[in-house]
């Protein structure tokens, strides 16, 4: 048990020392999956566990998986990460009216890690260690953006990022069942720049922009059950409490609720089904409830006019909930080669009448299209390989911010994303 005690923590804090944020927004700001296998699915399988990066999707899954460690590395590349202004510029700030052309994001590359270990206890229960990035809304629009940034104010935009430790418990209730918990622990960093022509609408000028990184951390929990319900059919579901995270008090004027940004909760239900003994169909349904947090969902317009950003009815993102539905199969071609396909689809949680903020956070991804392998390597090794294609999405939408007599601006916000991840696993 000593060992075991020691693997343990070694494996959580080097995981939490090495592993760098990420600058990832595919669902709103939530992965479309977690782990190579399950993201080759389009992020579904929560009713099929197959390594230990299922804690991060349902943490009953982990006491079917055995002793084994996941290590990953994702390349995640958000191309035509930007916006395009149709429509004169009449008006000096602070009318808002945006100068007219597009503007693409600078950073489209980002490198992704994640490391799972999982140890049996016992034939009947589990314990394991989880770490991985979520997501995070990134743009830097360079001070070349005409005249002198997006908003007047030089290199302008905004950088989120959250790593997640969950450590999970799994029992079996019965050979083909089982349930599980995660505690999860969160820490994130933000920082905005370029933002200071909304100094008349904040509640604290000095805390909006241009103030470096803030840290923010939390904690939450994930629960899941999941069980075969008749023969070659499994069922799940999972639900992630809200993260109650502390505040970036740096950005007090900017957030809120003076710098409140939880995390939502998340729910997940869904099926895997054996079309045969060596292919299984999966379909999973999960909710994000973004509208819960005030500093995602509160809409900017007509909040901006009516309570300065900061209060706790201050202009937000104005961001929806979303419910995304993931198909996905697996089909095995020999004892050392099984293949995957996915899709999901989604309605991205930005309107129409909310793109002027959101030039700082464009998650408008509505389908990714997925594919990927496992290539058994020996005995106890596998390599795993993993795919993403996200087709251009947009929104346009008048400026709510215009001033003046002229002709009205409209603003488009968009995004393409790709990803490739690569895993390597070890059963003990």
């Amino acid at each position: 048990m000593k060992t075991f005690s020691r693997g343990l923590v070694a494996c959580a804090v080097t995981a939490a020392l090495t592993i760098p944020m990420t600058a990832m927004a595919t669902n709103g700001y939530f992965g479309h999956g977690y782990g190579t296998k399950n993201k080759g699915l389009a992020g579904g399988g929560v009713a099929l566990a197959q390594d230990a990066m299922i804690a991060a999707t349902n943490p009953a899954g982990m006491v079917m998986v055995g002793d084994r460690m996941d290590l990953g590395l994702a390349i995640f590349s958000p191309n035509s990460r930007g916006y395009t202004v149709t429509g004169p510029a009449n008006d000096a700030p602070p009318a808002f009216e945006l100068q007219p052309g597009s503007v693409e994001s600078e950073s489209d590359v980002f490198l992704i890690p994640h490391i799972a270990r999982n140890w049996m206890l016992d034939s009947e229960s589990s314990i394991g260690v989880s770490v991985y990035g979520n997501g995070g809304m990134n743009t830097e629009y360079t001070a070349g953006a005409p005249p002198a940034g997006t908003f007047y104010g030089g290199t302008t935009g905004v950088n989120l990022e959250q790593l997640f430790i969950n450590t999970t418990y799994s029992r079996k209730i019965d050979s083909t069942s089982s349930w599980g918990v995660s505690l999860i622990a969160v820490y994130q960093t933000f920082e905005a720049k370029g933002l200071g022509a909304f100094v008349p609408f904040s509640s604290n000028g000095a805390a909006l922009t241009n103030n470096g990184k803030d840290t923010s951390t939390g904690f939450g929990a994930k629960f899941g059950w999941q069980g075969e319900v008749s023969k070659g059919l499994t069922l799940a579901a999972s639900y992630q409490t809200e993260m109650d995270m502390s505040k970036f008090d740096k950005y007090a004027g900017l957030f809120a609720e003076q710098g409140d940004f939880d995390i939502p909760a998340t729910w997940t239900v869904g099926l895997a089904f054996d079309v045969s003994p060596k292919s299984t169909l999966t379909f999973d349904i999960q909710q994000i409830m973004y509208s819960d947090i005030a500093s995602i969902s509160n809409p900017f317009s007509p909040n901006i006019g009516a309570s300065l950003l900061g209060n706790n009815d201050g202009a937000g993102f104005g961001w929806d909930d979303m419910t995304i539905y993931k198909l996905g199969y697996q089909w095995e071609t020999s004892p050392d080669w099984t293949w995957r396909v996915g899709i999901s689809q989604g309605d991205q949680p930005i309107a129409s009448s909310e793109v002027l903020f959101n030039i700082l956070a464009p998650a408008v991804m509505e389908t990714h299209l997925t594919a990927g392998f496992t290539m058994k390597t020996g005995s106890d090794s596998e390599f795993n390989f993993a795919a993403m294609y996200a087709p251009n999405s947009s929104v346009t939408g008048s400026n709510p911010l215009q001033g003046g007599t002229g002709p009205e601006q409209f603003i488009t916000i968009e995004m393409t994303q790709y990803e490739l991840e690569a895993s390597w696993a070890w059963k003990f």
